[in-house]
């Protein structure tokens, strides 16, 4: 078992940052991949971004390209998302992920969000 716990939303005004982070526990030296997701008020939860372990490669949806940046300490087992440039649009809830693809259903272990609103 994982358990993965997210911190760091709140309310930002639009063209601010956050950075939320996630920590691993349990079995975290079985991760090799991790990703951030969202959920905005009526819709489906979306992938964000996400980092492979290794190259550290890093994806990212194309709505955060260039705005949203995620990366790992691995001594912490954490993963940040720094989030800049945020918009009204950016308004959910994020939860990170860790699992054997990055798509929902790919995930297997999931934290339980922290809320992030963007205020116009």
């Amino acid at each position: 078992q994982v358990q993965l716990v997210e911190s760091g939303g709140g309310l930002v005004q639009a063209g601010g940052s956050l950075r939320l982070s996630c920590a691993a526990s349990g079995r975290s030296f079985s991760i090799n991949r991790m990703g951030w997701f969202r959920q905005a008020p009526g819709k489906e939860r979306e992938f964000v971004a996400g980092i492979r372990w290794g190259a550290d490669s890093t994806y990212y949806a194309d709505s955060v390209k260039g705005r949203f940046t995620i990366s790992r300490d691995n001594a912490k087992n954490t993963v940040y998302l720094q989030m800049n440039s945020l918009n009204p649009e950016d308004t959910a809830v994020y939860y990170c992920a860790t699992g054997r693809f990055f798509a929902e259903h790919g995930m297997d272990y999931w934290g339980k969000g922290t809320l992030v609103t963007v205020s116009s």
